[in-house]
């Protein structure tokens, strides 16, 4: 199956609204990433996908340029790129570099794959390093929505040692999810569903919880609002990331109709762009 990318170069102020744009094509399983070309100047979109590629030439315009790419096993290549890294409490590392963890950390081994998060994006260490600060006593019943490769859950049943659910709306992920809980020595902690937000009937039924975490779009966090506001006990929390510092303010404002208070906000950087992963609570 060949592998293609579409780029095309906007200016700064466009940045943003051409990404959101671009949205349900990363729901869809192809890979929308940007980056700045120079300081202040142009950035360069860019949408990497395998086989046909019809669905993306129907959302852009004729103006995006299209480039075939070699036939190369991406996965392993990626693999061979991560190296292990410490983040909060944790230090993250594949499979292939098992020594070296400094003391004190817990190990999270996850390696590079067909599912999103290997720790190594912004909105993920945030979210690690976010969790590290709650107390495990308000953290009794937590849930990972679009759980991915499914670190978040294991590093929150690694750190907490209790039951953790966290569903994904793909099944692929779901199931690399679970390898994961295998591979960290937590499958009897975590069970993984497939699940659009919290709609499995396994997930609606664990409500209310005491804390939520979403790593995922801006724009489908603020759709799901209202439903975590639903899922969320009087004091309980949702950790929200995969927003850009840029969009926060209209995510903060969609919590707010929905009687979630500010608590406080983590930004990193990865790539050029800042991303802003924030802690809310239901009074």
């Amino acid at each position: 199956m060949n592998a293609w990318k579409a780029w095309f170069d906007v200016p700064a102020a466009e940045r943003l609204e051409r990404e959101q744009a671009l949205e349900p094509l990363s729901e869809d399983g192809f890979v929308v990433s940007s980056r700045e070309l120079s300081r202040d100047g142009p950035w360069r979109i860019e949408i990497f996908g395998h086989g046909d590629r019809h669905k993306v030439e129907a959302t852009v315009d004729g103006l995006w340029s299209w480039e075939e790419l070699p036939e190369v096993d991406w996965v392993a290549e990626n693999q061979r790129s991560f190296q292990p890294f410490a983040v909060g409490p944790f230090w993250v590392h594949p499979s292939h570099v098992a020594s070296g963890m400094p003391a004190g950390l817990l190990p999270l081994r996850i390696d590079a794959g067909l599912a999103f998060g290997t720790g190594t994006h912004a909105t993920t260490r945030g979210c690690l390093e976010m969790l590290a600060t709650l107390d495990p006593v308000e953290t009794v019943n937590p849930v990972d929505v679009g759980c991915g490769s499914g670190i978040l859950a294991i590093a929150m049943a690694r750190l907490w040692q209790r039951p953790v659910l966290g569903g994904d709306s793909d099944r692929e992920a779901v199931a690399v999810a679970h390898d994961n809980a295998v591979l960290n020595g937590v499958a009897s902690l975590c069970r993984f569903h497939e699940s659009t937000g919290l709609d499995a009937a396994a997930l609606a039924a664990a409500a209310p919880y005491d804390l939520i975490v979403a790593n995922i779009l801006a724009g489908p966090l603020v759709e799901l609002s209202r439903s975590f506001s639903a899922a969320v006990r009087p004091g309980g929390r949702v950790l929200l990331s995969g927003l850009l510092v840029e969009q926060a303010e209209d995510l903060l404002a969609a919590y707010g109709r929905n009687a979630f208070v500010f608590e406080r906000s983590l930004d990193l950087e990865t790539g050029g762009a800042w991303w802003r992963t924030v802690l809310l609570r239901k009074p």
